[in-house]
């Protein structure tokens, strides 16, 4: 077999042995990783005329006619001489970062002065468990290792977990033990103060649920002086179901949810949402994370006649992926297999592995071998929509509401098509008339018009012609829209290929699934074009055990195999990233920065005892992802102040505050703003599960055009009652090339690649977005008018709206501005009463037609905006209720609203 990208040198003084020394195997990995690429991979493309695939062509040398190896005598070789790099004009590897190490030089040296000895064996990778050193990686793209080491802090996710003992400390929560410990190191003199209590109620509450705590639940608490208050609190939240959907959407930040598949064809997945239901009933029953691994990967073959276990797998595909005619079935399909492949590391293991699929991992302990065979486990796995019907646990109420105005569209549509259909009938009959036949059969064969685009002898115009492909697309795209409203699962199977297109609205599992599977082999540079060596399903080789860890080779089983290696407490990567991600959703960063990279690139742990001691107890403790929350919100790290005195001190010695003496402060997530505003004027609708909703955006935005397969996917259209609309974001349906302004402002990551941590930053429209959007506004409106309807007094509602809003009582000085506030825009209210404004009924579209290159412009139907249901709009209040919504809506930009301290 030959080897793949690999620097490979022959040797004409010694023979060929199979019994080669030691010696001649490592060095043989080592020019295989370094040369071949160049000097042998591809026969046609030899760099120099220096063919290196067998000892002859290496001694040899190339164009240059020179002896490229002298056997014994190092100084007088032009191979050893390049990679000493004394020449920079002659140093090879060309490239300054892949350079050999002192190391790996004095290797080739010891190997060329002993005679050059060749081998075909090359050195295997081995852990060294002594020192937690891996001694390995690579031989290119054979997966092949040589004698590159790793310092034991590179690669210490590698290393086995083991339970640190919990450092002497004045606090008797381990959590706070491993903290100050680390701060005394710092000469950092423990904890901020305890937040007061309504600060850190607020604190919890959004943590554990995405919405800020009533005004019943803040007086219930305050009033409370027992010491288990703060842990009933914890109980209550951990109970709620809003839980559920705020951990979910953690989840679906790093798995890439969305209900569309992405690209230039963004086509509705019509069940996706199922997939996300599954998600938030999962945490809401604090499902086993181990379990919750198996689910996802191989739910289906854990138990096949579990119908949700159908629905868990659409993890394997929540990555944006397309085919259609006219993309190459190969291709996409290695697409979605190198998709899966990196998914899984990221999602499950912290370690990207899309780096190995070209070459061995620069910096970390991943072979091109690991990268394809982890992908071998995935070559049976098949798309399909599966029939599976509703479970009882799902909620399918608003399945006939959501049908109706998706049918309405089609009615229109289907209305549209049938006047051309007619128009093209009345014009070729009027042409027929006008040659005394009735069908063109009756003609002569010359007189006969051509069946062109152009239709002449139809009554359509291009316009029409162009029209009735636009009818046509929309037709199939609203039919597509439909299957959103049937018992299907977005899902998988093992087995043979169903010829699967994202065109096709619904791809059935086969009859029979059960064949051949197809063979995976490593791919030169990552190139399907270039098949080598073929690989069997396998794991991460340089995880402790992983000698020990055969995957089966038939159809089905391997993913199933995979996953359980993945949820075994022995796997040393994955108790470590659940747990780094939960403390990240507490702090704002994890103990390590880079939830999705554990590796060398990645941030290094601020507190690996810490770190490995929550690991550990997450896995004694059953996996328990609440247990989790529990025990990190009890501590006193978690409940600190977000200040303190000396905090200018405490930057200079640790600036980002990765060591946590006091609590890091964060702005409200976008989606926990919009719910949180929602919740807070008592709009907010708490029905959970089912297909996805459509709530208000910016009308420019709704009505941007969307092209799917050389035409205009029909116009975004808002839910049409309020109730509907105001849904948890959650629930909202999610498009992959269309974002609600709101929330992308905001930070909402896009859904393309995983999202480890969200940014936060600090943006001028931001300010636009809140104090200037029709939906701040309605919200603020909404809240002055049913605080109005409670309260008659000025003060009264100034003193309620600070309550509803801040969860406190206003101060002397803040209830004199807002009231000054309230009387200016009093004032300017019932000078400038507001005039009603119209809702859009239709809107203009403008393309280039594909076929004729000209422009074709139409009005497009909005059926079903004249029975639509507004939010109170300012006509409709008095002045009085108007000029109070100014003041909600300067509370509703507050920093005390946006951000949790």
């Amino acid at each position: 077999m030959k080897p793949l990208l690999i620097l490979s040198f022959t040797l004409l003084t010694l023979p060929w042995t199979a019994a080669a020394s030691p010696l001649a195997a490592q060095v043989r990995a080592l020019l295989n990783d370094k040369c071949l690429a160049c000097h042998g991979d591809d026969a046609e493309k030899i760099k120099g005329d220096y063919d290196m695939r067998t000892r002859e062509g290496t001694l040899k040398g190339g164009e240059s006619g020179e002896a490229a190896v002298v056997p014994g005598q190092p100084e007088k070789s032009p191979l050893f001489l390049a990679v000493t790099r004394r020449d920079k004009d002659f140093a090879m590897p060309p490239k300054e970062n892949e350079k050999l190490s002192p190391e790996q030089v004095e290797l080739l040296r010891k190997w060329i002065a002993g005679g050059a000895e060749w081998t075909d064996a090359v050195a295997k990778p081995k852990w060294d468990a002594a020192d937690g050193v891996t001694v390995a990686t690579s031989g290119g793209q054979s997966g092949d290792w040589n004698d590159r080491r790793y310092k034991p802090e590179e690669v210490w996710a590698y290393q086995p977990i083991r339970r640190p003992a919990v450092p002497a400390a004045e606090s008797k929560h381990p959590i706070d033990a491993f903290i100050l410990e680390k701060l005394a190191e710092k000469l950092i003199a423990g904890f901020a103060l305890p937040a007061d209590k309504l600060t850190l109620l607020r604190r919890a509450t959004f943590d554990l649920t995405g919405l800020p705590p009533t005004t019943g639940e803040i007086d219930a608490f305050l009033k409370d002086t027992s010491p288990d208050a703060f842990a009933a609190v914890l109980t209550r939240l951990l109970e709620s179901p809003r839980y559920g959907e705020q951990q979910a959407r953690h989840w679906l930040d790093v798995v890439r949810y969305a209900d569309t598949s992405g690209f230039s064809n963004d086509y509705e997945r019509p069940n996706a949402w199922r997939y996300r239901d599954y998600v938030i009933r999962s945490f809401n029953s604090d499902k086993r994370f181990d379990r919750f691994i198996l689910e996802q990967i191989a739910g289906d073959e854990l138990e096949p006649n579990n119908p949700e276990m159908a629905i868990a797998v659409g993890f394997l595909r929540s990555g944006p992926w397309e085919h259609t005619a006219m993309t190459v079935a190969a291709i996409t399909r290695q697409q979605f297999l190198d998709d899966v492949t990196h998914a899984v590391g990221v999602t499950f293991l912290g370690q990207g592995l899309r780096c190995c699929q070209c070459h061995d991992h620069k910096f970390d302990p991943l072979p091109t071998r690991d990268y394809y065979a982890i992908q071998a486990v995935f070559a049976p796995t098949q798309f399909a929509e599966r029939d599976v019907p509703f479970l009882p646990v799902e909620n399918t109420r608003g399945i006939d509401d959501g049908r109706a105005p998706v049918q309405a569209r089609l009615a229109l549509i289907h209305e549209r098509s049938a006047a051309l259909k007619k128009k093209s009938e009345d014009g070729m009959a009027a042409w027929l008339a006008g040659r005394g036949v009735k069908s063109i059969d009756e003609l002569p064969e010359k007189e006969r018009p051509r069946k062109d685009y152009l239709g002449a002898t139809s009554g359509l115009t291009k316009t029409d012609l162009s029209l009735r492909k636009i009818y046509e697309k929309s037709r199939a795209y609203l039919e597509r829209e439909l299957k959103r409203f049937e018992p299907l699962a977005f899902s998988v199977y093992s087995g043979v290929d169903n010829k699967y297109t994202s065109t096709k609205p619904v791809n059935p599992m086969p009859a029979q699934t059960l064949g051949a599977v197809a063979a995976v082999h490593i791919l030169a540079n990552g190139s399907l074009e270039s098949p080598a060596e073929e690989v069997k399903p396998g794991v991460i080789s340089a995880m402790a055990g992983a000698r020990d860890t055969v995957l089966p080779d038939a159809t089905e089983g391997r993913r199933l195999a995979l996953a359980r290696w993945i949820a075994s407490p022995e796997n040393t990567l994955t108790a470590r990233v659940i747990v780094n991600r939960i403390w990240q959703q507490h702090f704002g960063h994890g103990l390590v920065a880079t939830p999705n990279n554990l590796g060398k690139m990645g941030a290094r742990p601020t507190h690996p005892e810490l770190l490995d001691w929550l690991a550990t107890r997450f896995v004694e403790r059953g996996w328990s992802i609440k247990e989790l929350h529990r025990l990190i919100m009890t501590s006193q790290t978690y409940q600190q102040a977000s200040t303190r005195d000396d905090v200018e001190k405490i930057r200079a010695l640790d600036s980002k505050n990765s060591l946590l003496a006091y609590f890091p402060a964060r702005r409200l997530a976008a989606e926990e703003i919009r719910d949180a505003m929602l919740a807070l004027t008592g709009e907010l609708n708490p029905e959970m599960g089912g297909p996805g909703v459509f709530p208000e955006i910016n009308w420019e935005v709704a009505a941007q055009p969307r092209h799917i397969m050389g035409s205009v996917a029909p116009a975004y259209l808002p839910s049409r009652t309020p109730q509907e609309r105001h849904r948890r974001t959650i629930y909202a349906f999610r498009y992959r090339t269309l974002s609600d302004p709101m929330l992308e402002v905001f930070n909402r990551p896009g859904s393309e690649i995983s999202c480890e941590v969200r940014d936060q930053t600090t943006v001028t429209p931001q300010v636009f977005a809140l104090f200037n959007s029709e939906f701040t506004h309605n919200r603020a409106l909404a809240l002055a008018a049913a605080i109005g309807k409670s309260e008659a007094t000025t003060d009264a509602r100034i003193a309620k709206v600070f309550r509803t809003v801040h969860g406190r009582a206003p101060s002397a000085g803040e209830a004199k501005a807002c009231a000054a506030h309230f009387e200016k825009l009093l004032a300017h209210h019932r000078a400038h009463p507001p005039q009603p404004v119209a809702l859009p009924m239709k809107v203009k579209r403008q393309m280039v037609e594909e076929l004729t290159g000209e422009t074709v412009e139409w009005e497009e139907d909005l059926p079903g905006m004249d029975r639509y249901q507004r939010d109170l709009m300012p006509w409709e209040v008095a002045p009085e209720t108007r000029a109070f919504a100014e003041v909600c809506l300067a509370l509703l930009n507050s920093n005390e609203f946006l951000y949790l301290r």
